[in-house]
């Protein structure tokens, strides 16, 4: 029997495929639906607005950007010691060398602001290099070389600190000769 359904089928297939339901079956089918099914429709038709999109892709964005930026902070991090132990002390001197000897210096700030601003931005020049040289280390592939030369411009840079606080002190006893010359007289 089921072959005989089976070539009926084969033979009237045509007939079968123009068949197409009514525009209003649907409608219709809802209206014999008990109610529970009318509170899943509306939860299925809920639509996004655009301010709620456009918040969601901004949040998207921001957390990228975030993970983004951590990923660039850690992957230039080079541990110093692992290249050369003797240089990582030695840029950990120097670095707090220069820090001490920056803040010494910020006391000519408020008494002579034109000649601060002249030794800071020699000092500033030295620094951005060093910050170069630093953000090369990690793609280096002669990262002892790049350290060496990091560790050369942390002592140059203490060098001409030390200058420019000789300077202010020669120039300070300068003044205070100036003045008791003055009361002697």
């Amino acid at each position: 029997m089921s072959k005989r359904l089976e070539d009926f089928i084969k033979a009237n297939k045509a007939e079968f495929d123009d068949l197409e339901p009514s525009a209003d079956l649907w409608g219709r089918i809802e209206k014999h639906l008990p109610p529970q099914f009318e509170e899943i429709k509306k939860r299925e038709t809920k639509t996004f607005t655009l301010g709620f999109v456009m918040r969601v892709a901004a949040t998207v964005i921001v957390v990228m950007g975030i993970g983004f930026g951590f990923y660039l902070h850690n992957s230039k991090t080079v541990d110093l010691a692992a290249i050369n132990p003797v240089y990582a002390q030695q840029e950990v001197h120097y670095t707090s060398l220069i820090k001490s000897q920056r803040n010494e210096l910020k006391t000519i700030a408020k008494s002579d602001p034109q000649l601060y601003k002249e030794f800071t931005s020699q000092i500033a020049k030295m620094d951005s290099t060093y910050k170069k040289l630093n953000s090369e280390l990690a793609t280096s592939p002669n990262q002892e070389l790049v350290l060496h030369a990091m560790i050369r411009n942390l002592q140059i840079q203490t060098e001409v600190l030390t200058q420019q606080l000789n300077v202010i002190e020669q120039f300070n006893e300068t003044k205070k000769d100036q003045k008791n010359e003055i009361k002697n007289i």
